[in-house]
């Protein structure tokens, strides 16, 4: 029970730095020619959505990808350091679980994506670190979630 005192911290600190890092690194690389090839990054893919005239799939994107990965990890850290069922025990108890719901849907998404680019012959599509970033960062919020509820027990 100690080593999980001692891992809750290190990992409340790792799911978003590496959501950020899942944000703003590539997060699949496109090779439609030997000569061209494209990286872009959730962010720019969001931006580039908005550009395009997509606005309300960018604005379902930014929700589901950026926005509600946020708000599940302010409130696994607020229960996580609340003493005895503290001011993030509502929010974890009742929002919470429907954060987690949503959590690999970007992963599985740019996977359908490689998947599509792949088998059409249209592009090559190979994984980039930014992809793996956010799925470690969705699995250890999802390890997190596990963690804290079970230390703060049923309520």
């Amino acid at each position: 029970m100690r080593a999980l005192s001692l891992v809750r911290p290190v990992l409340l600190v790792a799911a978003p730095f590496l959501l950020a890092l899942g944000l703003i690194l590539p997060l699949v690389r496109f090779e439609t020619l030997y000569f061209f090839n494209k990286t872009p990054s959730l962010i720019e893919i969001v931006i580039s959505l908005w550009q395009g005239g997509d606005g309300l799939l960018a604005v379902i994107v930014a929700l589901v990808s950026i926005v509600l990965p946020f708000l599940k990890m302010i409130g696994i850290a607020a229960e996580g350091m609340a003493a005895g069922g503290g001011t993030g025990s509502f929010f974890y108890r009742h929002v919470v679980p429907h954060l987690s719901k949503w959590s690999m849907m970007d992963v599985l998404l740019v996977a359908i994506v490689i998947a599509a680019a792949k088998t059409t012959g249209l592009a090559d599509a190979f994984t980039q670190p930014g992809l793996w970033c956010y799925a470690a960062s969705s699995m250890i919020s999802g390890l997190l979630h596990s963690l804290v509820g079970n230390a703060s027990g049923p309520k």
